[in-house]
């Protein structure tokens, strides 16, 4: 399949989609620090006063968490990137376009994901 390179969002789109991109960054960021700074607190919930049986329980709620934590800072770190690989095909013009079908990404679905890299119709193919 060759890429029709007239089939692309025009720069005002590109533009209005940078900037939605640019805000997700920000707060997915934001998101990222508090994953992380929750992970480091885990260690101190106050637990070392109650009973030992208590104390059991929650060491085993603590490791559930902390592997939760982390599961959910590396997902972060993997929109980021998506995120920032965006970026990068808005610079090349070609955010928006379909890695399968070579059509436009409906504007809809790249507004709710804008590191979308499949329309609808080549989603349904997989």
């Amino acid at each position: 399949m060759s890429l029709d390179l007239n089939v692309r969002y025009s720069d005002a789109d590109l533009a209005e989609f940078k900037a939605l991109i640019q805000d997700k960054i920000v707060k997915a960021q934001h998101d990222l620090e508090l994953i992380k700074s929750a992970y480091m607190n885990d260690h101190n919930n106050g637990t070392e006063d109650t009973s030992p049986t208590f104390k059991a329980f929650d060491e085993g709620s603590e490791v559930m968490s902390k592997e939760s934590n982390s599961a959910l800072a590396i997902r972060q770190e993997k929109f980021i990137r998506d995120l920032k690989n965006a970026l990068i095909r808005i610079e090349n013009k070609t955010y928006g376009v379909c890695r399968v079908t070579g059509k436009l990404i409906a504007k809809e679905r790249l507004k709710l994901v804008p590191h979308a890299t499949l329309s609808i119709e080549a989603k349904n193919m997989q």
